[in-house]
């Protein structure tokens, strides 16, 4: 684990200081948001989602496993006044997490083991926004390695206890110049009846 912070970390402290864009899935369904709620920014980077959610008055947790990561969350947030609780802890702390949130974005990362405490830590009607890298790629984008690659219609599988609201995954179908390529989105909403533990 020391070792892949020790590599997000020097990633992170070499990216030219720049505004954090929200993850596409987020910003062109933000009419699907409540007002406000509490969010987590699941593996967040340099917290694009966080700050986007928190500009629009939701209280959020945003979580990376790079210092220098949170560190730009943190000085984002105070700068602006948001209300952002930037942490650095690996993803699965998910799993020894009894908070449960309104919303859970995940964005360009991938651990299939974390599927059932992401859905446990939605509140009820809470919902999942989820964007990642796909295996049928028209570019080369994005991690090489399968095991960080969806396959076809992994993310429907993967969350198929949750009332999918959205989904888009065009794979290599078609015209490749046109739509999102290389990678599949996901909004999901978790049931009534399947309580937070």
């Amino acid at each position: 684990m020391d070792a892949i912070a020790a590599k997000w970390d020097r990633i992170y402290r070499e990216v030219p200081p720049h505004r954090p864009e929200p993850a596409l899935i987020l910003k062109e369904h933000e009419f699907l948001l409540p007002p406000a709620g509490s969010a987590l920014d699941l593996a967040c980077g340099l917290g694009g989602n966080a700050l986007f959610l928190a500009g629009l008055g939701w209280e959020v947790q945003a979580w990376d496993i790079a210092k220098a990561a949170i560190d730009f969350v943190d000085a984002q947030a105070r700068a602006q006044g948001l209300k952002i609780h930037a942490k650095v802890c690996p993803a699965d702390s998910l799993q020894q997490e009894n908070t449960a949130f309104d919303l859970i974005i995940v964005s360009r990362f991938l651990d299939r083991t974390l599927k059932d405490a992401i859905i446990d830590r939605l509140k009820d009607n809470g919902l999942l926004f989820y964007q990642t890298y796909t295996r049928a790629k028209s570019q080369p984008q994005g991690p090489n390695n399968p095991e960080y690659l969806l396959a076809e219609n992994e993310l429907l599988r993967l969350f198929a206890p949750l009332k999918v609201l959205f989904y888009r995954e065009y794979g290599t179908f078609g015209d490749v110049r046109q739509g999102l390529r290389n990678e599949a989105q996901l909004i999901g909403r978790k049931h009534s009846g399947r309580l937070a533990k």
